[in-house]
């Protein structure tokens, strides 16, 4: 799991790369549990749910020229 401040770091080509990587392993995930009715990895399906989200709120906050400030600890 890539976290929201390492995507920020990213050009929009890998971006949309990411994302389509990963709508291909959720489809796959996803057919597998249809068509078996059982999946080995039942955990990966909300995680990469979660990482395409992130993934696509980065992207949009690059399209509109959103800058989020680094958080200090």
């Amino acid at each position: 799991m890539t976290k929201a401040s390492q995507l920020r770091d990213m050009a929009v080509d890998e971006l949309v790369n990411a994302v389509d990587e990963i709508n291909k392993e959720l489809y796959t995930l996803v057919n597998e549990v249809k068509r078996l009715k059982k999946n080995e990895k039942p955990h990966l399906i909300p995680l990469k749910k979660k990482e395409k989200a992130r993934l696509l709120t980065v992207l949009h906050e690059k399209q509109l020229g959103i800058s989020k400030p680094a958080r200090g600890n």
